[in-house]
């Protein structure tokens, strides 16, 4: 686990030689952009993708935006760290749901040549952070990327995904997107994410107005994930968990960070309003049950990191079955003779 307080370090890693291309290929489509309150049919509608839309945009157009990029900065940072980690470069690469471009500030050209920035937001888009890398920004929807069928060697994506509708459509489109043995990168908000928040406000709630309604958005189960990405079409999977703990003064300044995120909760079923005193509480509880000894509070946010990769003919495949020579029965037989030897000398 990381504990920080607002404060976060940037890392590079050194680069690799790669050589871009200029080959793309568009769906034809009017528009990437869903139009609003539109799903897909067998999914289920739990989140207003258009305030979501909005949300986002106010939070790009704040003035002050850039003092709340620290939660997705460090992520982004990571998912830079996994892309160099592959010892390959990437001549074109697509980033869903980029907001305002915190993956690619860490990557260098070197390693992708060419990177193309998909949000729902049109104001993050225009906002991106500057990068070395040649960028092209297209305005589409997570589950309606306007992209043909193996187009990039690369996709990422940075804590994006926890708010479309149909994440296994989103995961099939970037799949289909994918050229085959491109691979998949990307991070998202974890089941135990603000579970501080979350408990605090619940307590509050029902000790106030006899109930609770969810304030804090669902999340998916990391066990979920795999199969969730195996269903996509990818292979050689890579799940893992890891948990960022940042400390505030108190919980109305998480909540001003996560309104500043553009992370606010946009579920169909949110409660619009809360009472001034059942917010006063539930800052009393959470201070009272998560206080640090320095008078501030932490929010644990939980991120699960993915990798699949697209089959190609290429890649390593188990052997059949029933091909092996040997079996554990011989190969438990190896630790007898090691210690036999041992006692002969």
């Amino acid at each position: 686990m990381l504990w920080l307080t607002r404060l976060w370090l940037r890392r590079r890693r050194p680069p690799t030689a790669g050589d871009p291309t200029k080959n793309l290929g568009l769906r034809k489509a009017a528009s990437g952009v869903s139009p609003p309150g539109s799903t897909s049919p067998r999914s289920l509608n739990i989140f207003d993708r258009d305030l979501k839309r909005k949300q986002k945009n106010w939070a790009a157009r704040q003035p002050d935006s850039v003092k709340f990029d620290y939660l997705k900065e460090e992520v982004g940072s990571r998912i830079a760290d996994r892309v160099y980690d592959i010892a390959r470069d990437f001549p074109l690469a697509l980033n869903v749901g980029c907001g305002r471009g915190y993956i690619a500030q860490h990557l260098n050209k070197e390693t992708v040549g060419r990177f193309f920035q998909v949000d729902i937001a049109e104001h993050a888009l225009k906002n991106t952070l500057e990068t070395e890398i040649p960028t092209v920004s297209v305005l589409a929807d997570e589950e309606f990327l306007p992209f043909r069928e193996n187009t990039f060697d690369l996709v990422v994506s940075s804590l994006s995904l926890h708010w479309v509708n149909d994440l296994p459509r989103a995961l099939e489109q970037i799949h289909y997107v994918l050229k085959p043995d491109g691979v998949f990168i990307g991070a998202m908000f974890g089941g135990d994410t603000l579970y501080e928040l979350r408990c605090s406000l619940q307590l509050a709630e029902t000790e106030r107005e006899g109930g609770f309604s969810p304030h804090v958005s669902p999340f998916t189960a990391v066990n979920d994930l795999g199969h969730l990405l195996g269903r996509a079409g990818f292979n050689t999977l890579t799940v893992d968990t890891d948990e960022i703990q940042v400390n505030y003064p108190g919980m109305f300044e998480l909540m001003e960070d996560l309104q500043g995120m553009g992370e606010s909760n946009c579920a169909w079923n949110r409660k619009a309003l809360l009472h001034r005193d059942t917010m006063l509480a539930a800052a009393a509880v959470y201070g009272e049950m998560y206080r640090n000894e320095d008078g501030s509070v932490p929010a644990t946010y939980q991120i699960y990191y993915m990798i699949g990769w697209k089959y190609h003919d290429s890649q390593a495949r188990p052997a059949e079955r029933g091909s092996a020579t040997m079996s554990f029965g011989e190969l438990g037989k190896i630790n007898n003779l090691m210690s036999q030897r041992k006692k002969s000398k």
